[in-house]
């Protein structure tokens, strides 16, 4: 099974796939959150020139955000830098387009989108459509070495929704998921399987990785402890968000239920951000810190329940139990995302990697 870093992209990240290339790990993928973290490819950049193996990728880019002409220029210019290693993952947006007060874009769209920047890194001429007009564009001079259009780039899809899901099988793409839990994650890559047998593909040809956060806890350390609460967290803190704009922005409810008994947390946060300023766009304050920190006046609602039910935080034999699972089920990659301030956890998750050689 590999294994994966995540990053809330900082402009040092590369210091952070450097280490995680060190500890055996295969992969680092960098969010591609406007407004909430650095640039996804600057920080690239600077990790491809300091690593030699790890694979680099976009750990999700939003097609709404970068034009596919511009994005198919970045991939090429990363793939320059370290060839065969750059992988694209995309999905049609939920923390990058959500920070900004907007929904999902529509399916339809992001597979046009993955076609015109695949297109152009096949040398083709693709027609792209901008500001209402339709023109011809592609690669004018490749011959001149400025960029990496041959060494091939892997295509990962965000898919949580059946036709997601569908359009990852079409495509022949990898499948990206974050998981809660062992249950969640099951049923998450047992409908991604069979999606991918009925496009008719051979299930050991899925790539199929789980995102979580976590907290190696140590022996009788609770859940909520100060290191939980930092490392998982926020986690579990994206329940309360995601809460917050379905009431009041309209959007789609999310595809993990909340139990019960989490109720009272849930409306007490969407009661308090009801009130976040300036009123007419309240998902500013309800987005700050997503996936990096708690809020000083959210941090009461999250509880040791709910990050145990959202995050991999217990300790380092049940956290290998439950990534075994996941490999039984199915995943081939686990992925975790680190904290800005705790990067030594990363220490931690190179122990559990080590038993899974």
């Amino acid at each position: 099974m590999d294994f994966g870093i995540a990053l809330p992209t900082a402009a040092d990240s590369w210091k952070l796939a450097q280490r995680a290339e060190e500890l055996g790990f295969s992969h680092a993928w960098f969010y591609d959150t406007q407004m909430l973290s650095a640039d996804c490819f600057v920080a690239m950049g600077a990790a491809a020139v300091n690593t030699r193996k790890i694979r680099l990728g976009t750990g999700v880019l939003v097609p709404s955000n970068r034009i596919a002409p511009v994005a198919a220029n970045a991939f090429a210019t990363l793939n320059s830098l370290a060839p065969g290693r750059i992988d694209f993952g995309v999905g049609t947006g939920f923390t990058a387009r959500r920070a900004m007060g907007f929904g999902a874009m529509k399916v339809k769209d992001m597979e046009t989108y993955i076609a015109q920047v695949y297109g152009l890194l096949r040398g083709e001429t693709v027609d792209f459509e901008m500001e209402g007009q339709t023109r011809k564009t592609r690669f004018l001079n490749p011959e001149l070495g400025l960029i990496n259009t041959r060494d091939p780039i892997k295509l990962h899809l965000s898919a949580y929704g059946p036709r997601t899901r569908d359009l990852a099988a079409k495509l022949k793409a990898g499948w990206i998921d974050f998981v809660s839990g062992v249950a969640h994650g099951t049923k998450e890559v047992s409908d991604m399987r069979a999606a991918w047998t009925k496009a008719g593909h051979a299930l050991g040809d899925l790539q199929a990785t789980a995102f979580t956060l976590g907290c190696v806890l140590q022996d009788g350390e609770p859940a909520d402890s100060e290191r939980a609460m930092a490392q998982a967290g926020p986690r579990a803190a994206v329940m309360l968000h995601r809460a917050a704009d379905e009431a009041m922005m309209g959007f789609k409810p999310g595809t993990t239920a909340m139990p019960a008994t989490q109720r009272p947390e849930v409306e007490g946060y969407v009661a308090m951000a009801k009130g976040f300023q300036p009123a007419d766009a309240p998902y500013l304050e309800n987005h700050r810190g997503h996936l990096m920190f708690l809020k000083p006046d959210e941090r009461k609602f999250v509880t040791a329940e709910l990050i145990r039910m959202t995050s991999f935080t217990a300790t380092e034999s049940e956290i290998k139990q439950r990534i075994e699972a996941l490999r039984a089920a199915g995943f081939t990659q686990f992925t975790i995302q680190l904290i800005p301030g705790q990067e030594k956890a990363i220490e931690d998750w190179g122990r559990i990697r080590q038993a899974f050689k």
